[in-house]
């Protein structure tokens, strides 16, 4: 089975075919897909400027759309070695029992649904690498009481998620599942009771 970087060398190769330079695309979504798949195909499209269904976009924008998930990638593999050196760190300290980020970032390894969207068509519109930038600087500070990729303070409870954990907090604004690491206790409980108004 191929891996993302191999992929990646498919879709930048003028002499294959289109189609297989799109499918080559779509296949490094399996590796590495912040929003979950569908949702990080329909940004990659958007940003790109080439749409979900179109079978022979043009080359460049395939290529603008790599560049833009590899530059994501970086970011996020930079913070899983940072995050490994520091669980490393912390149990040679006599630290073994794992906080609440690290339960949450044992969810998101290799960064599949990091940044879930659980509408695909929902997502945050800044480029991934910002939005993960976002993120990492929020798991690396205290709890805040909104969204970390927007700021929107609009936190709703939602169930019956594709992805794990299969409820929590979702953004009205742009759609991502909020990690419960980053929120206070007093924003997780607010979402919860607007799911409830909302609901009634």
């Amino acid at each position: 089975m191929a891996g993302f970087r191999s992929l990646a060398r498919q879709v930048r190769d003028p002499r294959s075919d289109l189609a297989l330079r799109r499918y080559s695309l779509r296949k490094c979504l399996e590796r590495f897909a912040p929003y979950g798949h569908r949702a990080t195909w329909d940004h990659l499209c958007s940003r790109a400027g080439f749409g979900p269904e179109d079978r022979s976009p043009e080359p460049a924008r395939l290529v603008a759309a790599l560049e833009e998930l590899e530059e994501a990638r970086a970011v996020w593999l930079a913070y899983e070695v940072a995050f490994a050196e520091r669980r490393r760190k912390e149990k040679h300290d006599g630290l073994r029992r794992p906080g609440s980020v690290d339960d949450w970032h044992r969810l998101t390894w290799g960064g599949f649904g990091v940044a879930w969207c659980d509408d695909p068509t929902v997502h945050p519109a800044a480029p991934l690498a910002e939005v993960l930038r976002r993120l990492i600087t929020a798991l690396e500070r205290e709890p805040g009481d909104s969204c970390p990729v927007c700021a929107d303070t609009a936190l709703v409870w939602q169930h019956d998620l594709a992805h794990e954990p299969s409820s929590g907090p979702v953004c009205s604004h742009c759609g991502i599942v909020v990690p419960r690491p980053v929120l206070t206790d007093a924003a997780v409980a607010e979402s919860r009771r607007v799911r409830q108004l909302v609901t009634a």
